[in-house]
C-alpha cells in the first residue's frame, strides 16, 4: 500500500511513521510539504526511526503535489495553512478583543478555517482528479469543518479523525476498571464538541457507577477539568474542548498562547533535527497541551492516539478488517436533529467499503442546541471560504456563542483579514 502525507514536514509525522513501523502494511510513504527544509528535517528523523526495522516503508519527499498523489492508496492530510505564526496571530488578535483564540474553538477556529478551507477544497479537487481511488484521512484542523468541505467533492472517501474521543474513552475505561476493547462507548457530537453519554459492558451502562464515585471521577483528565459535580449535573463526560464553552470566562482570561509556545519549541527542533530532539520536544508539547485550562502539568502523556486511529482505519479499509472507530463522517440519519450531509463525530463501523456511521441516541436539548449553533458557524465559514463572501464570514464570527457582540465580530474579521494574506479573497 502507498500512503501520501500532505503536510509531511509537520512535527507530528514521526508519530504516524512510528505506528507504521510497528504494524506494517504500508510499503511506500511519500511526504509532501511546501517547505523543503522542514521535509528534510522530518526525513532525517524517520530515517533514524527506521534503523534496524525490517520491512520499513520506503520514504521519499517531494514539494510537487501531483508527484505526491501519483498512484497512492491513502492520503493523510495534516496541513497547517499559515503555519504556527498564523496560529499565534489568531490567538493574539482574539485575546486583544477579550475572546478565546484557541485554534479550533471560537474566533481562532473560524480564522483558521477561513485560511484552510480554500486550500483543502483545492486538495480535494486534485485528489479526485489525480488519485480518484484513494481514501483521504483528514487530520487538518478544524477537522470537522475541513472534512465537510472536502466531502462536497470526495463524498464518503474522505474521513476525519481526531485523538480526543479515543483518549476520553480510554481514560474513562481506565477509571471504571474495564477493558476498552469490551466496551461500547456512546459518544456523539461534532469534532471538539462531543459527549460520552454511556459506557456499555455486557449490555449494562456502567457510566452511572463512575459518575457516582467522586474519587474515581476526578482521577482522570476530564474529571479534574470539569469537576465531579458538573459531570453529575450533565449526566455525561464531555470532550475536554467543551471546557472552553462551560468555563468560557476563565478560558478567555488566560494569557497563555500555545501557538507562541509551539513556535519556539519547534524552531529549536527544526534547527537541529534528530530523533532525540524530536522526542524531547514531543514530550514538552504533550505536557503543555491545553495548559490554559488546567492547574499543573498534564498527567496523561501518552499523547498522539490519532496515528493509531489512522492505522486502524487504513487496515480496515485495505484489508477488510472490521473496526469500530469514532470518526468525522457525513451524518446520514445517525445523529437525530442534524442535517444528513453535515459532518458529525460518531461511532462508525469501518470495513473494505469505508465507514458507516451508527445510529446513536438523540442529544439532550442543551447539547443539540450547541451542536446546531456551531454547525451553523462551520457552514457560514465554509460558505465564506468557497464563495469569498465577507458577509458569510461576518455571520460566522457573530453567530459563534463565544463571541458576544456583532461589533466585536466585525472588528475580528477586519483584524484577521488585515493580518493574514491568505484572506485576501474576502470581498
Amino acid at each position: 500500500m502507498r500512503l501520501a502525507i500532505l503536510g509531511g514536514g509537520g512535527f507530528r509525522v514521526p508519530l504516524v511513521h512510528g505506528a507504521l513501523l510497528r504494524d506494517g502494511g504500508i510499503t511506500d510513504l511519500v511526504l509532501h510539504d511546501v517547505d523543503a527544509g522542514r521535509l528534510a528535517a522530518i526525513e532525517r528523523v524517520l530515517a533514524e526511526q527506521a534503523e534496524g526495522v525490517a520491512g520499513a516503508p520506503r520514504v521519499r519527499v517531494t514539494t510537487d503535489l501531483a508527484d505526491a498523489l501519483s498512484d497512492v492508496d491513502f492520503v493523510f492530510s495534516a496541513i497547517r495553512v499559515g503555519g504556527l505564526r498564523g496560529r499565534r496571530l489568531d490567538e493574539q488578535l482574539a485575546q486583544a478583543e477579550g475572546v478565546l483564540g484557541q485554534e479550533t474553538v471560537g474566533a481562532g477556529g473560524i480564522a483558521y478555517g477561513l485560511r484552510t478551507v480554500p486550500v483543502a477544497v483545492e486538495l480535494a479537487r486534485l485528489i479526485g482528479e489525480l488519485a480518484p481511488r484513494a481514501w483521504v484521512i483528514n487530520f487538518t484542523n478544524p477537522a470537522g469543518m475541513v472534512t465537510e468541505a472536502m466531502a462536497a467533492h470526495l463524498g464518503g472517501r474522505v474521513l476525519g479523525i481526531c485523538d480526543s474521543p479515543v483518549g476520553l474513552c480510554r481514560r474513562v475505561a481506565g477509571a471504571l476498571g474495564v477493558d476498552p476493547a469490551t466496551a461500547w462507548f456512546d459518544y456523539a457530537g461534532l469534532n471538539h464538541l462531543g459527549w460520552l453519554r454511556a459506557v456499555r459492558v455486557g449490555g449494562e451502562d456502567v457510566l452511572p457507577r463512575l459518575l457516582a464515585d467522586t474519587g474515581a471521577l476526578e482521577s482522570f483528565e476530564e474529571g479534574k477539568l470539569f469537576g465531579a459535580s458538573w459531570l453529575r449535573a450533565l449526566g455525561a463526560v464531555p470532550n475536554e474542548y467543551l471546557h472552553y464553552y462551560y468555563f468560557a470566562r476563565e478560558a478567555a482570561a488566560s494569557p497563555a498562547s500555545r501557538g507562541a509556545l509551539l513556535l519556539e519549541q519547534q524552531r529549536d527542533f527544526y534547527a537541529e533535527p534528530s530523533l532525540t530532539s524530536w522526542d524531547r520536544t514531543r514530550l514538552e508539547r504533550e505536557a503543555t497541551y491545553m495548559a490554559e485550562t488546567r492547574e499543573g502539568e498534564r498527567d496523561d502523556l501518552e499523547g498522539g492516539g490519532y496515528e493509531n486511529v489512522a492505522l486502524a482505519l487504513m487496515r480496515a479499509i485495505a484489508l477488510g478488517e472490521r473496526a469500530n472507530l469514532i470518526l468525522n463522517v457525513r451524518n446520514g440519519s445517525a445523529l437525530p436533529g442534524v442535517p444528513p450531509d453535515a459532518v458529525v463525530e460518531v461511532p462508525c463501523v469501518v470495513d473494505a467499503n469505508g465507514a458507516r456511521p451508527l445510529a446513536v441516541s438523540p442529544l439532550p436539548g442543551h447539547a443539540l442546541g450547541l451542536v446546531t449553533a456551531i454547525k451553523a458557524v462551520e457552514r457560514a465559514t465554509i460558505e465564506a471560504a468557497t464563495t469569498g463572501s465577507r458577509e458569510a464570514a461576518l455571520r460566522a464570527f457573530a453567530l459563534h456563542p463565544l463571541i458576544d457582540s456583532v461589533s466585536v465580530a466585525r472588528r475580528l474579521l477586519d483584524a484577521y483579514a488585515a493580518a493574514h494574506p491568505e484572506l485576501g479573497y474576502l470581498a
